[in-house]
């Protein structure tokens, strides 16, 4: 499985429990894809969410985010890890 990083653009003032509630949102569909999402990590300040996943592509990345309803265009391979 490949690995995914995606940034969501947007979120300002969200707090922790919206995050919580979006990713959960994530979990529940996100074996239709073949998709796990592993973290997602929150700037409120700057308005970004950033999402770590495995899965089979980065359109199934995506198709997951746009069915619980935050959809992005921004998912990133991650190719070389140290």
């Amino acid at each position: 499985m490949a690995k995914f990083m995606d940034v969501h653009t947007g979120f300002y003032g969200v707090t922790a429990q919206q995050l919580q509630e979006a990713h959960e949102s994530d979990l529940a569909i996100q074996g239709d894809e073949g998709v796990v999402f592993e973290r997602a990590w929150l700037d409120p300040g700057a308005g970004k969410v950033f999402c770590l996943a495995t899965g089979p592509s980065k359109e199934a990345v995506m198709r997951t985010h746009e069915r619980a309803g935050h959809p992005t265009a921004e998912v990133y391979e991650l190719l070389v890890e140290v």
